[in-house]
């Protein structure tokens, strides 16, 4: 699909199994071409009547419904060319070894198409999701493309990794902590030891650095980490490996509120989004440790800190109540309800109007050490 190839021998096992996987798609136009049918892509479609909850994995899977994609259907030509040249842009990141972000393959494919006075992309909100059209097609993920996106998340504790041939002592990053990459796979960041017990995720860098200034990671012996919201997939990807091939389980201190909710379910089963890649993103073991809607008034906080719902909160939290993985457990129900009732939600940091430590030193030790968590 490019002119100038490396040769295979230098590429990872994952590499050409990738790179194989995309000679194949392009074969199979060809072939099409030579018999002189109408090329075609079958891309599994990534919607929610597309996917469903697994009981037995417990994570999210995708269904086997398609959309084709034709070159010779005047509505979807252009749509078929995008897909076929993010293929091609991704060919060549591998073949010579190196990644772009995903605002760097936009503009490696970025051109006016010769004899016409057509873009191939006219913004890259055009070509993020032929990338992950491309992904799902390929059953890859995005960093198997040599794709990277912004970097969003950090981690603090005691663990020793190599990062691209680098050794990083987690527990001697200062205040900053280690940042989390977009690209967090085997052949990048290797685990070299561990002495953390767990991890605890928490939602934003304002709890992290709290979190991470008392020195909870050390007193408690886990290993700290943040995702800037919904977490990245790189920082899901390393929750996931942390969990399977260190056996580290994983807690999550997220805001009690519908977006909370949202990204502990995101977590632990999956995305719809990405359906195609829960197997290798999910834990389904995580737990939620808080803020729960029972914590007003456990914790004896003021009015001053409530946020009241709106409409939006309201219809979310009764959709997030629906999901599959959620409808049939009576503790979740009553979180929910509960919510709903009180007509407010709450942050992490509105437990700082107890004390500016209470976080660290109070709410989150005596959760964990009476087990206090939601599944």
């Amino acid at each position: 699909m490019t002119k100038k190839k490396t040769p295979l021998k230098t590429a990872s096992d994952k590499d050409q199994q990738t790179l194989a996987n995309l000679t194949a798609l392009a074969d199979g136009v060809v072939a099409a071409t030579r018999r002189r049918r109408d090329p075609h892509l079958d891309i599994p479609a990534r919607s929610l009547s597309n996917v469903r909850y697994s009981p037995r994995k417990k994570i999210i899977e995708m269904g086997k419904n398609t959309n084709r994609r034709q070159l010779f259907n005047l509505s979807q030509a252009k749509s078929f060319m995008q897909t076929m040249l993010v293929a091609s842009g991704a060919t060549q990141l591998i073949e010579q070894g190196k990644s772009t972000s995903i605002r760097g393959l936009y503009y490696l494919l970025k051109h006016t198409i010769e004899g016409a006075k057509e873009e191939t992309f006219a913004e890259q909100s055009e070509c993020d999701p032929v990338i992950e059209d491309v992904e799902v097609l390929l059953a890859s993920l995005r960093e198997e493309l040599h794709l990277y996106a912004q970097k969003r998340g950090d981690m603090v504790g005691d663990i020793v990794l190599l990062d691209s041939g680098d050794e990083i002592d987690c527990s001697r990053m200062g205040s900053g902590g280690y940042g989390i990459p977009s690209i967090v796979e085997p052949e990048v960041i290797q685990f070299k030891k561990c002495n953390a017990r767990f991890v605890l995720h928490v939602e934003k860098d304002t709890v992290w650095q709290r979190f991470n200034e008392d020195k909870f990671w050390h007193k408690h012996n886990c290993l700290l980490t943040h995702g800037a919201g919904q977490p990245p997939r790189g920082v899901r990807r390393l929750l996931y490996r942390l969990h399977n091939e260190l056996k580290l389980p994983v807690y999550c201190l997220l805001d009690n509120d519908p977006w909370g909710y949202y990204i502990y379910s995101v977590i632990k089963q999956g995305s719809i989004n990405l359906a195609f890649e829960s197997k290798r993103m999910a834990v389904p073991a995580a737990k939620f440790l808080g803020l729960r809607s029972i914590d007003f008034k456990r914790c004896g906080l003021s009015d001053s800190v409530k946020i009241a719902l709106n409409d939006t909160d309201r219809r979310r939290a009764k959709q997030i109540a629906g999901y599959p993985w959620f409808a049939h457990k009576k503790p979740w129900q009553r979180e929910i309800k509960k919510l709903l009732e009180n007509g407010f939600k709450l942050e992490v940091e509105a437990l700082i109007s107890r004390e500016i430590s209470y976080v660290t030193e109070q709410y989150t030790p005596e959760r964990l050490k009476n087990r206090d968590w939601l599944d």
